[in-house]
């Protein structure tokens, strides 16, 4: 059986999103980042990295929460993994754009921005933040004026895995961005969306 390691507060959350997607059984041990755990010898034996989420599939062990949902999507032949080689080729390039572009930046800002006791917070660390993800969005609203989904006709892991990411931005003033607004709800709308966020909240 398939075993998520990480905490719905984690990047887990898009495996997490991603399991109630395919409707497939799992185990859910939601360790949380930097926990004690994560630096124990059983835990590194999975992660050498000492992060989550990680999965054991059956004996098959994987990091990296993009990897692992593009794994178990086509694993499970999902049709939220695109079986047009184009459309795949997109959903590898919005995994890893996302990654790139947005992962860690749209964290930093909601941690000076909102997350964080006030005391905490560094208005100069949101603000860089805040710089670094306005052209990203800009360059998600322009791909989303010309599809209504980031690789093909439908929802696809391309969109699950940003969407899982841009969870913070469902309490941000998108105004600008009206067509990634649109989209975002449009995801985290969906039956294992509002699963996932619930496990979340």
């Amino acid at each position: 059986m398939l075993r998520i390691y990480g905490s719905p507060r984690s990047r887990a959350i898009r495996t997490l999103w991603m399991a109630l997607e395919l409707g497939i059984p799992y185990e859910h041990d939601p360790v949380a980042p930097r926990a004690p755990e994560t630096r124990q010898a059983a835990f590194l034996a999975l992660n050498p990295n000492g992060r989550v989420p990680v999965i054991d599939d059956d004996g098959f062990v994987l990091f990296e929460s993009m990897a692992i949902n593009l794994y178990l999507a086509k694993k499970h032949s999902s049709l939220l993994y695109p079986r047009d080689p184009q459309h795949e080729a997109l959903a590898w390039q919005w995994s890893l754009w996302e990654t790139d572009r947005l992962d860690r930046q749209i964290v930093t800002y909601a941690n000076h921005a909102m997350v964080l006791p006030e005391a905490e917070r560094n208005a100069a660390t949101a603000a860089a933040a805040w710089q670094e993800i306005v052209p990203a969005f800009d360059v998600l609203e322009t791909a989303l004026g010309k599809a209504a989904w980031l690789a093909g006709p439908e929802f696809s892991v391309a969109d699950l895995n940003v969407a899982s990411a841009l969870y913070r931005g469902l309490t941000m003033d998108l105004a600008r961005w009206p067509r990634l607004a649109d989209w975002l709800q449009r995801c985290w709308s969906r039956p294992a969306a509002k699963q996932a966020r619930a496990m979340r909240e």
